[in-house]
């Protein structure tokens, strides 16, 4: 039998949506922010000479310079304010939150409560500052080197990294505006956006490939086929649960017993969602924009980068894998599924798995279950992410749209679909709390008088 949640879920409609005006104006605040990053990827770094920029991009874009494009939105091929997008923002927590679980001093931070989260955020601010500051040193050198400066010198550079390193610190203040007063992950929406902005184009260039002989008719089903095979499985994957069984002990207050219930802890086979896949490519996107460029012609360690690092080879492949598999554990155990944290909550809840002692035997028996899905869950992340590379590699197909993408897509739309209907329940039950609240009100003024005595 649904419970009264399920049955309100099933019930929510468009007349819902059009009753709920905050949801409606926290989707619009959204929107309008996605909208400003959209216009950032149009405005151009000072002193890039368009022309050279242009044919330096039709020559890398089936390489880490397609991968870079697709991520940012075509802000890189552009060379706009936004070129490092937020990946220094992404790479600085991962950083952070490596840190926390090494130093104790920022592990007790960790656990002050919202002062210690704040302290927390302000070191990762300074860690996106830092590693935006190398990133687009290293970027103003490579367009000077690559010719694509119109006045190359210590002018040029000092206002490529102000103005790359004011994007991305605009950009993460835009994703915190848009998680605090919008809907959904900010950042994640970030990358979403513009992942999906440059899908037009890239989808125009693939059927034009085909039409012009480039890609078989064969070989065009048989990508589509895989496309519509992975959404599918990801969405299929992502909705998996493993519920664990928790009773409730009776408790008898008066005359009465209370309790005695049984529920679920519904644990998803991927608790972290699309979070490793993030990281994974952020951190790989790190030496690749360097060695993009920088240029892969010449001797030394960006050319070595620039070699191995690239679309297909196999330490892409491997240090993809790894990578992705390092962060769904890491991020799972230390931010999604505190299993500590979790075993504690039900004990001070009276709640218990059947034939496990609570407290720390509770924590460890979640620990060991978390442990035995990650296998499956992180195998399946690197599968989603490994397995169109493998065949974008061999058919040359002439853009960039692997399993990371369709992954992000998948995830952030699932996510953001899930916020929009918590919040329609939400209005759904205030909205019945105002009714009783009325018809209460209501039934007391209908009350006749009684009559007094004579």
């Amino acid at each position: 039998m649904a419970s009264a949640a399920e049955q309100m879920a099933a019930n929510l409609s468009w007349g819902s949506f059009g009753k709920a005006k905050e949801l409606q104006q926290r989707i619009m605040f959204a929107l309008g922010l996605l909208v400003v990053y959209r216009i950032g990827t149009y405005i151009p770094v000072p002193g890039i000479d368009a022309v050279q920029l242009k044919a330096f991009f039709e020559q890398t874009a089936g390489g880490i310079g397609g991968m870079l494009n697709m991520f940012t939105g075509g802000a890189v091929s552009r060379m706009a304010i936004f070129s490092l997008g937020i990946m220094p923002y992404i790479s600085a927590s991962i950083i952070v939150q490596l840190l926390t679980s090494l130093i104790p001093q920022l592990e007790s931070l960790k656990k002050e409560g919202e002062q210690g989260r704040k302290k927390i955020n302000q070191y990762t601010r300074y860690g996106t500052v830092f590693l935006a500051l190398f990133q687009s040193y290293a970027i103003a050198i490579g367009l000077e080197s690559q010719g694509l400066a119109s006045d190359p010198g210590m002018f040029f550079r000092a206002s490529v990294m102000i103005t790359l390193v004011g994007g991305t610190m605009f950009l993460m203040w835009l994703g915190e505006q848009i998680t605090a007063r919008g809907i959904g992950n900010g950042i994640s929406l970030i990358i979403f956006t513009g992942i999906v902005a440059g899908l037009p184009q890239a989808l125009a260039q693939f059927f034009a490939s085909g039409r012009s002989g480039a890609l078989s008719p064969f070989m065009i089903i048989i990508v589509m086929v895989m496309v519509v095979a992975v959404i599918t499985f990801v969405v299929w994957v992502e909705r998996a649960l493993r519920k664990i069984h928790i009773q409730y002990p009776k408790r008898q207050v008066g005359m009465k017993v209370y309790g005695g219930e049984s529920s679920h802890l519904p644990v998803k086979l991927n608790p972290a969602g699309v979070i490793p896949a993030i990281f994974a490519s952020s951190l790989l996107l790190m030496p690749t924009t360097i060695a993009t460029f920088s240029g892969g012609e010449g001797t030394g360690v960006i050319a070595t980068i620039a070699a191995y690092m690239g679309r297909g080879q196999p330490l892409f492949m491997i240090f993809t894998a790894a990578l992705v598999v390092f962060f769904a554990y890491f991020y799972t155990h230390n931010v999604a599924f505190k299993s500590e944290d979790v075993a504690d909550n039900l004990k001070k809840q009276g709640g218990f798995v059947p034939g496990i002692r609570p407290g720390k035997k509770t924590a460890e028996y979640l620990e060991y279950v978390m442990n035995r899905l990650l296998v499956i869950g992180s195998a399946y992340l690197a599968a989603v992410v490994l397995l169109p590379e493998f065949l974008i590699a061999k058919t040359a197909i002439p853009f960039y749209f692997g399993g990371t993408s369709l992954l992000i897509i998948v995830s952030v739309t699932m996510d953001t679909i899930t916020q929009v209907q918590s919040h329609m329940l939400a209005h759904q039950y205030e909205s019945l709390i105002e009714k009783s609240k009325l018809r209460g009100k209501s039934r007391t003024k209908a009350k006749p008088k009684g009559r007094g005595r004579r």
